[in-house]
């Protein structure tokens, strides 16, 4: 009986073992592209210094964020990394936009343009990512 119950044991530490990256893997990643003229990338980087960043760091499952820049297609990319699927989703939409209007408003004054003009950098895509695990070979 000893034995069984070792040999449960040991199948159940080596499940908990197994599924944990995958428990841990909760996390999920936010991608957006946008059009971002080189001449225009500074201001870009500056308004989502100044707008998205502090806002983002004060929502609960932020992580943090990557921002790239694509200089051949001139796009910038954002990864933004969020510890569950559900905290990113619970934001309101209403707060999220209001931080957009924000983050446009500041675009334009900078580029001379009418305050509601608009986006100057138009979202492309966007997409939900999650993270994979490669599994490893033994032996």
């Amino acid at each position: 009986m000893k034995r069984i119950t070792a040999a449960c044991l040991a199948m159940l530490v080596a499940l908990i073992l197994w599924a944990s990256p995958v428990l841990a893997s909760e996390f999920v990643v936010e991608m957006l592209r946008l059009d971002v003229p080189a001449a225009q990338r500074e201001i870009w980087l500056e308004a989502e210094a100044s707008t998205w960043q502090p806002w983002l760091e004060r929502q609960d499952g932020f992580l943090g964020r990557d921002l790239y820049w694509d200089p051949s297609l001139e796009q910038g990319l954002l990864l933004i990394r969020w510890a569950s699927r559900a905290q990113w989703k619970a934001i309101e939409a209403d707060a999220v936009d209001q931080v957009q209007q924000r983050f446009d408003a500041a675009v334009n004054r900078t580029l001379g343009r009418e305050v509601e003009a608009g986006s100057a950098f138009p979202l492309l895509e966007a997409a939900e990512l999650l993270p994979q695990r490669l599994i490893g070979r033994s032996g």
